[in-house]
């Protein structure tokens, strides 16, 4: 079984300072939720940008910003820009992080309610836009799963081209409108991923760590944050992101597993390749 990897998801572009006080929004704030989460033992750095304000921006100075800050204070973790974005920006806004050619990106493969009247959509064409631009850069697709459907979309647009391998796959589980957090539904998303694919569990709110610690079982990485839960345990507000890392890390070697560096996990996921 390959080693650990743990992405750290440090600020999302919902939460906020009214969820909890120590949600990253300026630049600085970013680069040291970004440090903590590194030192903890997180190898990869899954961001989103905001402006001072906490307002979600998919702007491509604000991005260049924060990675350049993020990579002075740790220069070895994969930075994985988001191009989800927010609910209701364009296509062009949401692209804007991939000029900067970072290692890796997200892919959505899928249009997802997200409650209320809210709607994440990403259509067949946006898909292949979005995978297009990103190989012709060179950046590494992490294939955002919210429900089998997506995986499904993921592997037809393999099978045509577009999606290059290696595959890596993230499944989000508990979203509002995607597939529930429970045990069976991380093996059913698992059992949909052909052999030698890799994949990274993402649990919502109290889904965060039982979705863990099953992905470390069954071979999987772990995706932990500010962005999909701000709590320690119940009632008990994480005071950063690093806390989050650092209980996924304690968890992990009681299971026995190890925590992969970020030039491991480059290797265990085939980036560059």
């Amino acid at each position: 079984m390959s080693k650990l990897i743990i992405t750290a998801a440090i600020c999302g572009a919902e939460v906020t300072k009214q969820h909890n006080p120590t949600v990253p929004y300026t630049v600085a704030e970013i680069a040291e939720e970004a440090r903590r989460s590194a030192e903890a033992g997180a190898s990869i750095i899954h961001l989103h940008v905001r402006q001072d304000d906490g307002t979600p921006t998919q702007d491509r100075e604000r991005y260049r910003l924060c990675i350049e800050a993020i990579k002075k204070v740790c220069p070895d973790v994969i930075i994985q820009p988001s191009t989800g974005g927010a609910v209701g920006m364009s296509n062009e806004e949401r692209l804007q992080p991939v000029d900067l050619k970072p290692e890796m990106a997200t892919l959505d493969c899928g249009t997802c309610n997200f409650g209320g009247d809210d709607i994440f959509v990403n259509t067949e064409n946006t898909i292949i836009e979005f995978a297009a631009k990103m190989k012709g850069l060179g950046v590494f697709p992490e294939l955002e799963c919210f429900d089998k459907g997506m995986i499904d979309m993921a592997l037809r647009l393999h099978k045509k081209g577009h999606i290059p391998a290696p595959l890596h796959f993230n499944f989000v589980l508990g979203v509002n409108g995607g597939i529930s957090a429970e045990p069976r539904d991380l093996i059913f998303m698992r059992g949909s991923v052909p052999p030698g694919a890799t994949f990274t569990a993402t649990g919502i709110g109290r889904g965060q760590f039982p979705m863990a610690a099953l992905s470390i079982i069954m071979g999987g990485h772990a995706r932990v944050g500010y962005e999909d839960n701000i709590y320690l345990e119940k009632g008990v507000l994480a005071k950063s992101n690093g806390e989050l890392v650092a209980k996924a890390v304690r968890i992990a070697r009681e299971l026995g597993r190890d925590i992969a560096s970020p030039g491991e996990a480059r290797t265990i996921l085939g980036i560059g390749r």
